[in-house]
């Protein structure tokens, strides 16, 4: 049986609707930074144009909320999270989630680290647009000296991610939209 999550923590964003050259306008206006990783996911993610805007219901959770107390990889992470009735985001949610969250706290160093999800970072749960390792796996949000960034990241599958590490998943009960 799934677990519901916890209504209190779920929130709505409107995902799509946007080009690629209205996305990036958009995070011009913000002064949102990205890194080489995010242009291409986007540019893959939004080639085709704009997708139709949906209402597209997300929580937060850690690793180790989702059971894995010692951490764990993609596939192990995104099994758990559906066990509890959790979904992948559409590719392109982490970047309608910046726009809106422009209130996420800085995060306690400016280390950009590698090998590992950097420290106050927010990875949104998505599918792989490529199987190829070298291609951005997904997207995270971070804040760095009350800098907004959208970043991508690359990994494989045997990426053991930390307990600590946040992410976000689409909500299996569309009734909590």
């Amino acid at each position: 049986m799934t677990k519901a999550p916890d209504t209190a923590q779920v929130r709505t964003v409107l995902v799509g609707g946007l080009s690629h050259g209205e996305l990036l306008a958009r995070f011009t206006e913000m002064g949102v930074l990205l890194n080489a990783h995010a242009e291409t996911l986007l540019a893959e993610a939004l080639g085709g144009g704009a997708s139709e805007a949906e209402a597209v219901s997300i929580v937060e959770r850690s690793v180790r909320d989702l059971g894995l107390p010692e951490g764990g990889m993609l596939p192990e992470i995104y099994d758990h999270a559906k066990s509890e009735g959790l979904r992948l985001c559409p590719s392109v949610t982490a970047a309608h989630l910046r726009l809106v969250t422009a209130d996420q706290a800085s995060a306690p160093d400016s280390v950009l680290s590698s090998g590992r999800a950097p420290s106050g970072s927010l990875t949104v749960a998505s599918p792989r647009l490529k199987e190829d390792d070298d291609f951005p796996a997904g997207l995270y949000l971070r804040v760095i000296d009350d800098q907004l960034w959208l970043r991508g990241y690359t990994c494989d599958d045997q990426h053991v991610w930390s307990a600590d590490d946040r992410f976000v998943f689409r909500t299996g009960d569309e009734a909590l939209i």
